[in-house]
């Protein structure tokens, strides 16, 4: 059951909507509020928990509204880092037809069953489902363990990690060494 607050909708109850979501008002009732979400059974992505941030557009429902996971996620159609979703029914093809229900209960959980890796934000996931699927779902897991558990989705998905964690890159100070050389050089 979709639980709301203060939303710009009113609850649903038509029974299409599972246990699977809760809404929860955010900054304005009326444009801006989090949704909790649980990834759809029988996925890599089961027994997750995010925290997505919506935000309605004045149009709305006439114009899409803004979609976000807060916490991260590793899908080839959602950006890492920003949450950002690419999802065509609701870049580009949204009808005010479709309301929160559609997006949560339909959009969201067939993009996470079913990624498409031909039109990906996050390279790295199009890639490895590609190449290796059942590497692929092995990072998913490792992603919801880590970022999607109950707390994360609480918290608002803030990063836990050290910076050393986030790269594997190294420090940019010279550490007393010699530059290898200049531009003059070259």
């Amino acid at each position: 059951m979709i639980t709301c607050i203060f939303c710009p909708f009113p609850p649903p109850s038509d029974g299409l909507v599972s246990d699977e979501s809760h809404i929860n008002d955010g900054y304005n009732a009326r444009q801006e509020f989090y949704v909790h979400f649980k990834g759809p059974e029988e996925t890599p992505f089961s027994g997750g928990h995010w925290k997505i941030h919506v935000e309605l557009p004045d149009q709305y429902p006439y114009k899409s509204p803004s979609i976000g996971f807060v916490n991260r996620i590793f899908h080839p159609n959602i950006d890492e880092l920003s949450g950002s979703v690419c999802l065509d029914v609701i870049n580009q093809t949204w009808s005010p037809m479709y309301d929160m229900i559609n997006i949560f209960e339909v959009f969201l959980p067939q993009l996470l069953r079913y990624p498409n890796p031909s039109d990906p934000l996050n390279g790295e996931a199009a890639a490895l489902l590609m190449r290796d699927p059942k590497n692929y779902e092995n990072k998913v897991r490792d992603y919801v363990a880590k970022y999607a558990n109950k707390d994360a989705a609480e918290e608002g998905g803030e990063d836990t990690e050290s910076e050393d964690e986030l790269s594997s890159v190294g420090s940019y100070e010279s550490g007393g060494e010699e530059p290898a050389g200049t531009m003059d050089d070259v």
